[in-house]
């Protein structure tokens, strides 16, 4: 799948892209946009997508150099890469977004505008969190900032208050079955990946990934009764994946959430609070996990204790 940087062409979202070309057009662009909704549904790839129409950078070599990350006038940031532990760290520090300064007090170097694009903005921390504040108090003229976030609340209430919000939704059934042969998906993968990506095709992406079900067949066992059974073979089946334990975390997580809106349905408050109660440690195991680098085969056999008693 090429990353959003590299996409020329957006499937679905056609209405925030009109309300955002119709701000353009008035003459009365906002400084700052936020885009948010589910993960892998498309935010950054609608903001690459924006971005190259304020820059007239659609196609020719304008458009390469948006591709290549060698664009003057477009800035991006997110997480940086842990050599380490080969994998993005977990905050946005100050240093990330130091390079806005001098980015943004030189004159445009292809005499337009200037883009900022801040993917992943629910990861910066308050020191990156109040730099970014301070120049959305203070704008410099002809720059746009999209802020981009599956996750606005853990946002200050003084950044999203600057914004203005384009809020993505998932994509339908034959936007999502485009996409997916878009990306070479062949005609059984998209019949078991459609109806569990939930209108996101990274989703659709990330759950490819299990290309023998293994860890979607352990997620539905353990949650039908099974994880009382968990031995330690079968957590390093599933850490020889890549990413096995995120997605086998994802997988029970979206178990626990079913599990407690169906208790909910059914008037039955304590076992609904329950469910919560385990995705909420789930969700605590997985980031301590990932955070401290700990042992995954053991975080695996602590989370089906978790989903055991759900």
């Amino acid at each position: 799948m090429p990353s959003p940087r590299e996409t020329t062409v957006v499937l679905g979202h056609e209405e925030a892209e009109a309300r955002f070309r119709a701000a353009r057009e008035s003459g009365r662009l906002h400084h700052a946009w936020l885009l948010t909704g589910p993960p892998g549904i498309g935010k950054a790839t609608l903001a690459f997508r924006l971005a190259r129409l304020l820059l007239d950078a659609t196609e020719g070599a304008a458009a390469r150099r948006v591709s290549a990350g060698t664009h003057g006038d477009l800035l991006v940031i997110a997480r940086s890469f842990d050599e380490k532990r080969q994998r993005a760290r977990a905050e946005i520090v100050l240093d990330d977004v130091r390079p806005l300064q001098s980015f943004l007090h030189h004159t445009a170097a292809e005499g337009g505008w200037r883009v900022v694009i801040l993917d992943g903005a629910e990861y910066l921390n308050r020191s990156a969190a109040n730099a970014v504040l301070k120049l959305l108090e203070e704008p410099p003229e002809r720059t746009v900032i999209f802020l981009v976030t599956s996750a606005p609340g853990a946002l200050l209430p003084t950044i999203r208050s600057r914004c203005r919000r384009l809020a993505l939704t998932p994509l339908d059934e034959n936007t999502m079955e485009q996409a997916l042969v878009s990306m070479g998906y062949d005609r059984q993968e998209i019949d078991r990946l459609l109806p569990v990506s939930h209108g996101a095709p990274g989703r659709a992406v990330y759950l490819g990934q299990d290309h023998d079900g293994k860890a979607a067949a352990l997620a539905g066992r353990w949650l039908n009764g099974g994880a009382t059974q968990a031995t330690p073979e079968e957590a390093e089946r599933i850490l020889r994946q890549d990413d096995g334990f995120a997605l086998l975390c994802d997988l029970l997580g979206e178990g626990l959430i079913d599990r407690g809106r169906l208790r909910a349905a059914r008037d039955d408050i304590t076992g609904a609070a329950r469910a919560g109660a385990a995705y909420a440690a789930l969700m605590e195991l997985r980031r301590e996990t990932e955070r401290f680098n700990l042992d995954k085969a053991q975080a695996t056999l602590q989370a089906a204790a978790i989903v055991s008693e759900s």
